[in-house]
């Protein structure tokens, strides 16, 4: 079962095309990388994958809703967490947690049951009315992260999560992903550490707007007879 389904959808912003006639699928549980350069357009298709920007053309349904007649439907289907910390730094933490649940239309018994039960997996309980501004870095990405997850979306797209973060943090970001995926989430990635990036099932990369390459890392490694990810970024960017 899909989650995800593009079909050669593209971008363009006057003359400029950002997204070139893209198509991909992506698995219900999958953990999937979406790489690329600064510019390569990365955002500009998660943008448009999360209902935030209409297509030029093409085609996609994502969590089964069709992007262009049903953007509202998928925007109760996703989560969704950018690079900049996306909460809110003079609510205490489970201030925001309640507010974001409350948008999102969590019954008041059952979003207090989640958010307590987020809490106590991230071991932030005691903190919970502490100000969000002053938490570290890492535990506002792990929150982050958790609060998308409170309404139970079929998909997070988690725009570079761990940047900035310390190796102990993006390991402990990374179990977190991996427990939403074994529970049926789909994960959509971006990221510029490469070491990241093989922790995917399937990776791409995107180059001035156009999908270049998608496979399993290891296929990909393969394919372009390289040893890591690392140079096999970097040959396929440069080329």
């Amino acid at each position: 079962m899909y989650t995800i389904e593009v079909h050669n959808l593209t971008k363009r912003f006057g003359s400029f095309t950002a997204v070139n006639n893209i198509s991909f699928q992506v698995k219900r549980g999958e953990i999937f990388g979406f790489l690329g350069a600064n510019g390569a357009g990365k955002t500009t298709a998660m943008k448009m994958m999360c209902g935030l920007l209409l297509p030029t053309s093409g085609t996609a349904r994502i969590a089964g809703y069709d992007l262009k007649t049903e953007s509202k439907q998928i925007k109760k289907e996703i989560g969704y967490m950018s690079q900049r910390f996306s909460l809110y730094d003079d609510l205490t933490i489970k201030e925001n947690m309640t507010l974001f649940g409350t948008i999102y239309k969590v019954p008041k018994q059952e979003l207090n049951e989640r958010i307590e039960g987020h809490l106590t997996e991230l071991n932030l309980m005691k903190h919970k009315d502490q100000l969000v501004s002053s938490i570290p870095l890492g535990w506002k990405q792990k929150l982050a992260f958790s609060t998308a997850l409170l309404h139970h979306p079929k998909i997070v797209f988690l725009d570079e999560p761990t940047s900035g973060v310390d190796p102990i943090v993006r390991r402990e970001f990374w179990s977190l992903i991996y427990k939403a995926a074994a529970q049926g989430v789909t994960i959509f990635i971006t990221t510029h550490y490469m070491d990241e990036a093989s922790y995917c099932e399937r990776i791409s990369i995107m180059a001035e707007g156009d999908l270049k390459l998608i496979g399993t890392p290891t296929e990909l490694k393969i394919q372009m007879d390289v040893n890591t990810i690392d140079e096999l970024f970097t040959h396929f960017v440069n080329r």
